[in-house]
């Protein structure tokens, strides 16, 4: 039998892709940092091993995966969300039996800067929102003609993003980020899976209810100027793994990107569960979407709608979205990651609430990637 590695198992698209490779035939293995986690709870995943968080030590996160994949005879490697930026150094360092679904560090790296990203979009003549760095003369001349968004380089789940009013002083420059054209309409975010360039499939799709900045309710549309906008990158980069995308429509409808990002996002769980393991598996199996339009993450949403209560609006649109929509984890034959996961995430649970931050932006807080590991990634390139 072959096994997987899944390098994170705390967020429902793990879960996803555990019964995916489990209906599959495949032995699923997770490597977390958390001792508990949601997809530990389920009946689809072979082993759970807790692992060093990057965020604490890079070097020892990579060497206990690199541990894992060996004792676990490890065939392939699948990174979830925000460690595929660490996960990618692996290529080169693995077992040849080993496949990383992934493209090198230094591609996701760019992918992954939003400076860059608009950059690299921009020559190829892809959609883009005019980007500066902050603390450059062209950032404060944007600035000082429109409303701006300013985001650090690296930003995650809205963390650190401001709005600046048209002719408002900028931030300090005490931590390398961009400034960017505030295009103020619908927004509107991508899930793709990708081989060599060749898109596999893409779900397009918008919140319906939010915790913050995360979508926690969400729905499938369908937009062609953005399915192009993908399909374009993908060739351009010749993307292996899964690729997203954020964009907002101008007043005429027009997508523009505003960040990539080079991981799976929740629009993984609008895939038909059959479809995605054998699809990351082989470059010819259609990817088709499940038949729901929406979807959610029930507990948020709960939580969300009880909120409203006291904060005031639209509480009947919430409790109508949390009544009508499917969850996102809830499985018949697999239940006891839906009935545990107020025990499985409570480490999240409990950061968010002494942060009084959203669970989505604590979420991935020990596994992103920070300023210091830009850093220590250029020094150590040859």
């Amino acid at each position: 039998m072959n096994t997987v590695l899944l390098t994170l198992g705390r967020l429902p698209k793990a879960l996803d892709l555990a019964r995916s490779f489990h209906a599959a035939g495949w032995r699923v293995v997770v490597a977390e940092p958390f001792r508990r986690h949601l997809a530990g709870a389920s009946n689809t995943v072979a082993r759970s091993i807790q692992v060093t968080a990057p965020a604490q030590d890079r070097a020892r996160y990579l060497a206990d995966l690199l541990r894992v994949v060996q004792d676990e005879a490890v065939d392939l490697v699948v990174p979830v969300s925000e460690e595929v930026v660490h996960v990618a150094a692996l290529h080169g360092r693995l077992p040849a039996r080993t496949r990383l679904f992934s493209m090198p560090q230094d591609v996701v790296l760019a992918a992954h800067d939003k400076g860059r990203f608009a950059a690299q979009s921009a020559d190829w003549g892809l959609p883009v929102p005019a980007t500066h760095p902050l603390g450059s003369g062209e950032g404060a001349a944007l600035a000082a003609m429109q409303d701006v968004v300013v985001k650090p380089l690296h930003a995650c789940s809205g963390r650190g993003v401001r709005v600046v009013r048209r002719g408002e002083a900028l931030p300090d420059a005490d931590a390398p980020a961009i400034v960017q054209a505030r295009i103020q309409g619908g927004e509107r975010s991508t899930c793709s899976l990708v081989h060599d360039g060749v898109v596999s499939g893409t779900v397009v799709y918008q919140g319906v209810m939010q915790s913050g900045s995360v979508s926690i309710a969400f729905e499938r549309v369908q937009d062609r100027l953005i399915e192009a906008f993908v399909r374009d990158y993908a060739a351009a980069t010749r993307w292996t793994g899964f690729l997203s995308f954020d964009f907002m429509l101008d007043d005429q409808g027009q997508p523009f990107a505003i960040e990539c990002n080079p991981r799976t996002t929740s629009g993984l769980h609008f895939f038909a569960p059959d479809d995605l393991a054998r699809a990351v598996l082989d470059p010819a199996h259609p990817l088709r979407h499940r038949p729901d339009t929406r979807l959610q993450q029930f507990y948020s949403c709960l939580t969300e709608t009880q909120l409203s209560l006291f904060r005031g609006g639209g509480f009947g649109r919430k409790l109508r979205t949390l009544a009508t929509t499917r969850d996102v984890t809830w499985s018949a034959r697999d239940p006891m990651p839906f009935l545990t996961m107020t025990f499985t995430t409570w480490p999240i649970i409990r950061a968010a609430m002494a942060s009084r931050a959203s669970f989505g932006e604590v979420a991935t807080l020990d596994v992103g990637w920070r300023a210091e590991h830009a850093l220590s990634a250029a020094s150590a390139a040859p």
